[in-house]
């Protein structure tokens, strides 16, 4: 991560804690993996294994369905049995079900082995979400939460580029990058502490429904989810419009999902937190809403790569807005003993929004092409913003919400 952009706590040297820091932001950056390898090389796979684009996509959506089911489920156990424990055990998971797509012929077994690792992805996700919102308390937590997402964000520019260079001698060769999950799991075995098994007796069920029974919580994961199908309708069918309009292939489908996060990385690390202290976080919201739906609308009036790639970048700006905001909020609201599992129903809505996304946006690539897919992402992005916008009473509560006691 460049000196520019680390955190204070970074800064002052690489200590255990820091160490620990690193761990996490790595392992949660593999959920980005799990899409992001395989969407620049889907037209080939399309290609050789004479499947229908529109099903084809499921390929790239599918674990998010599988992650959003288990990733809560998997913070409470997190929370439970300890989130290390889950942590590794997900990590090696993870490699063993993304290699396998390698050696899978059709469609089924493929689509399988990505429904699995989008389980194991709900584990890392829960796991790494929970340990990290524990560490750091109020505003350094927004702080590390938005580092976080940059993170993330940054992965989104690495493995997309890591899976279309892999991805041109043979598609097939992308799904090993997976493996990088391996020395995570020892890294984070060696680094990180085994946690007492304190919270079976401090953690009562009914408390966890109290919190995601608020409407304020219902919200915020409602957010979540409209603004992911919006975001995933790019990672899933730019590069099949790529294809379509300029013959692109895997390596430049790769630098062009990569664009998107450029944007996200540097506006979720220096000024998503700003804008939220500046318009309130409610208005913050709207805008990066608002700024994905623009530049969702120009993508079916671009044939010049240079402004696709501009495009793309701004698009990622709306959504490094909007994520770091929301999972502060949620980070907000949940005491210490739940933030695995509240952490991880955002996760969990997240992706069911990127699973959704070919699902709800299939009928208009069927009925208008694939131009009207993303006039209906924008549509999507609307309304996320505006109800966000029109729901939220004050900044005060917005921001502050009154959880249920300890």
């Amino acid at each position: 991560m460049p000196s520019a952009f680390a955190p204070k706590f970074i800064k002052k040297s690489l200590r255990l804690s820091d160490r620990k820091l690193l761990i996490l932001l790595a392992a949660g950056s593999l959920t980005t993996m799990a899409g992001g390898v395989v969407a620049p090389i889907l037209p080939d796979i399309v290609q050789e294994l004479d499947l229908d684009p529109g099903l084809a996509a499921n390929l790239v959506s599918t674990h998010c369905l599988t992650l959003a089911l288990f990733s809560p489920p998997l913070g409470i156990l997190a929370d439970r049995i300890g989130r290390v424990k889950v942590l590794i055990a997900s990590l090696l998971f993870y490699a063993l079900f993304g290699i396998a797509g390698a050696f899978m012929h059709s469609f089924t077994p493929l689509l399988v082995t990505r429904a699995l690792i989008g389980a194991a992805s709900g584990g890392i996700a829960a796991a790494s979400l929970g340990l990290l919102g524990n560490m750091y308390d109020g505003e350094v937590r927004s702080q590390a939460l938005g580092y976080a997402t940059s993170t993330l964000t940054i992965a989104g520019i690495l493995f997309p580029l890591l899976g279309g260079a892999v991805g041109t001698g043979h598609w097939r060769y992308a799904f090993c990058l997976y493996g990088l999950a391996i020395p995570l799991a020892i890294g984070a075995r060696s680094i990180l502490p085994l946690e007492q098994k304190t919270h079976r007796t401090t953690v009562p069920s009914y408390k966890l429904t109290q919190v995601l029974g608020q409407p304020f919580t219902i919200w915020l994961l409602v957010t979540l989810s409209l603004v992911s199908i919006s975001m995933y309708s790019v990672v899933v069918y730019a590069p099949l419009y790529l294809k379509a309009t300029i013959g692109a292939g895997a390596i430049l489908n790769g630098v062009v999902l990569a664009s998107r996060a450029i944007g996200a990385a540097v506006i979720s690390a220096l000024g998503s937190k700003w804008l939220a202290q500046k318009l309130g976080l409610a208005k913050a919201i709207m805008l990066g809403c608002a700024l994905m739906s623009v530049t969702l609308t120009t993508i079916p009036l671009l044939e010049q790569l240079g402004w696709i790639i501009l495009t793309a970048v701004f698009f990622g700006v709306g959504f490094g807005i909007v994520l770091p905001n929301v999972y502060s909020a949620l980070a907000n609201i949940a005491v210490p003993s739940l933030k695995s599992s509240i952490l991880a129903a955002g996760t969990g809505a997240g992706f069911l929004g990127q699973f959704l996304s070919p699902i709800i946006l299939r009928p208009l690539l069927n009925y208008g092409g694939i131009e009207l897919v993303f006039y209906g992402a924008a549509s999507v992005s609307v309304i996320a913003g505006l109800l966000m916008l029109a729901l939220s009473r004050n900044d005060k509560d917005f921001v502050n919400p009154n959880p249920p006691p300890a």
